[in-house]
């Protein structure tokens, strides 16, 4: 394990040590299977980008959304900092009789790859987030706008910051964090806390149009168990658990 002046930039410790700890990367499939958000984001993503082509799939995991994309015709690659998980996905592939192609890398250092090398992009379940620092979130959306041909979609996940707002625990977050946004996760089965950021709808809208994207849908969504929003039109930024974006390189 490197020391902490040696992890990669916007990679945390508590991160670095998540992603190589192969207990989490073997009970990562169960603690999805019960997350609302897996019931809207693939097919928010199929909706956006329907027609089967090469996608980069930033922050894989254990392959959830590649998998079920290459079943669908598309030639994704799969992007991820932790090596279990990307042996998981391997294992699921083969089983399936699927063949993709993996990559171990972090989020912000994606250079060796080419321009313009995928039409569709994505990155869920709020590993945006993930990614330590202002700089270092920009530095991702930069690649993954060069990494994009032209018109080329990108379909992300982030959480809302001001749904916090809500709940007790939640204003004492605001509060300890002094709404800049970074928040430290509580400790959850056997993880360290990580640092989260959330984002307000007016910010993730700038950091998307800085990055060169014209947003296609910004779609608010719930914790509740199928994910939607009721009355989505009523006040979205405060009661948004997070939001599912499409955008399109401009």
């Amino acid at each position: 394990m490197p020391p902490n002046w040696r992890l990669p930039p916007g990679v945390s410790r508590a991160l670095w040590d998540y992603c190589h700890d192969p207990a989490n990367a073997r009970r990562y499939d169960d603690e999805l299977a019960t997350a609302p958000l897996t019931n809207q984001d693939i097919q928010f993503v199929v909706e956006h980008c329907q027609t089967p082509a090469r996608l980069i799939d930033l922050g894989c995991g254990t392959g959830r959304l590649s998998l079920a994309l290459a079943e669908r015709g598309f030639r994704p690659l799969a992007v991820d900092l932790s090596p279990e998980m990307l042996c998981i996905l391997q294992s699921k592939a083969k089983a399936n009789g699927l063949a993709i192609p993996c990559l171990q890398a972090n989020l912000v250092e994606l250079d060796a790859l080419a321009d313009a090398s995928f039409d569709y992009a994505a990155c869920l379940f709020s590993t945006l987030g993930l990614i330590e620092g202002v700089e270092n979130r920009r530095r991702f959306l930069g690649h993954v706008r060069r990494l994009l041909g032209p018109g080329g979609m990108f379909v992300l996940h982030a959480h809302n910051f001001w749904f916090h707002l809500w709940t007790r625990r939640g204003r004492r977050l605001l509060w300890r964090n002094r709404f800049r946004g970074d928040f430290l996760m509580p400790p959850h089965d056997g993880a360290a806390s990580m640092n989260m950021h959330l984002f307000t709808r007016r910010e993730i809208r700038r950091e998307l149009r800085l990055a060169g994207f014209s947003i296609v849908e910004l779609r608010p969504v719930s914790h509740k168990h199928d994910g939607r929003l009721r009355c989505p039109w009523w006040w979205p930024g405060l009661r948004a658990y997070g939001y599912l974006i499409a955008c399109r390189v401009e």
